[in-house]
């Protein structure tokens, strides 16, 4: 199956008060898309914060205005890596980060779909992403993966500033939901290291859509639905964005989704996180629900670890590299361990 086939992306910002018509284009599409449903005022600013930090963090050129997002390559890292986590976690401790997901413009449209009180989940999430890391692009595959919960869980992506094909917005495979079916998903670098072959599943079509984003627009889409991240093929810009993920009150949540993201990987507290907050407005605020607590299914990623460790030993380069990222973060867990000990005997032959 081609995944050249990229058309456009149905905007929903007519519809945006008609709940039937809303909800019949989210069955049949698997996404709704709206322009400038956040305050593109307010993304700027943001922008502005979350660049601020990577500059100090060394992620941008020299003498250039954080604003642009001008990378600086020798800083060139992407999640999974210890020197990414260690910047993106002062980007993490940001309030204006943490406020934004609990704006009522994207809140209201969310409940009107699913016809009750909605919440961000607590675990934010920040895509940044450098340019011409093409071997790192988010792969194709459905959130459910990553995210679980329930499948009626909504991510919302809304990229911090204009984003252009060429910068890597998200695309999404239309009608892809209704294999109401959690995939097969293999080994993939970029992130969440799952990928899902579209082809192997003959119901899929073959209708990539996605656009040029520009500041404010946000594309929703349910837990099932295939999609992935375009290349980033600018010469020097980083790409920024949300993506979130809501869910109703009530609903079971997985456990990992109320740390902070990516504290697996490096030690990251909630208490860590607000230290610096003027506000306590949405510091913990989901404890007020007591939301049923799901354990995490760690079988996805258990098996494309099996994976990992197989191609490895057949010369994959890609499987290596990942194999020394777990090495390097997990040395002491099991998987690291293991993805140790077959670096080493890789080496020895």
């Amino acid at each position: 199956m081609s995944s050249a086939r990229l058309s456009e992306l149905r905007i929903s910002n007519e519809a945006r008060t008609d709940v039937v018509e809303l909800r019949r284009r989210l069955h049949d599409d698997g996404y709704l898309f709206f322009r400038g449903l956040l305050d593109p005022l307010r993304l700027l600013k943001l922008r502005r914060e979350m660049l601020t930090v990577m500059q100090a963090g060394g992620w941008l050129a020299a003498g250039t205005d954080a604003i642009d997002g001008i990378a600086n390559p020798d800083s060139r890292s992407t999640e999974g890596d210890l020197d990414y986590t260690d910047v993106y976690h002062q980007v993490y401790r940001l309030q204006s980060f943490h406020e934004i997901a609990h704006c009522r413009e994207v809140l209201d449209v969310l409940e009107q779909i699913r016809g009750g009180e909605m919440i961000p989940q607590p675990q934010k999430i920040a895509r940044l992403w450098f340019p011409r890391f093409t071997e790192h692009t988010t792969p194709i595959h459905q959130d459910f993966v990553h995210f679980q919960g329930t499948w009626d869980n909504l991510t919302c992506w809304s990229p911090v500033g204009d984003c252009p094909r060429e910068l890597g917005g998200l695309a999404v495979l239309r009608g892809s939901h209704r294999v109401n079916r959690v995939l097969d998903h293999h080994f993939s670098l970029g992130a969440g290291s799952l990928h899902v072959d579209p082809a192997a599943h003959g119901e899929l079509t073959d209708e990539w859509q996605t656009t040029d984003y520009e500041v404010g627009d946000t594309l929703i889409f349910p837990a099932l639905t295939v999609h992935k991240a375009l290349p980033n093929v600018t010469a020097d810009r980083l790409r920024i964005s949300l993506d979130n993920r809501y869910q109703r009150v009530g609903d079971p949540i997985a456990e990992h989704m109320l740390n902070p993201h990516l504290s697996s990987m490096s030690s990251l507290s909630w208490d860590d996180v607000y230290t610096n907050w003027n506000s306590d407005e949405f510091q913990y605020y989901w404890k007020i629900h007591n939301l049923p607590v799901l354990p995490k299914i760690t079988l996805y990623l258990d098996q494309a670890f099996d994976e990992a460790i197989q191609l490895a030993r057949s010369g994959d380069a890609r499987a290596q590299l990942h194999l020394r990222r777990i090495a390097l973060r997990d040395p002491t867990a099991p998987q690291g361990k293991l993805a140790a000990s077959v670096l080493d005997t890789l080496t020895c032959r």
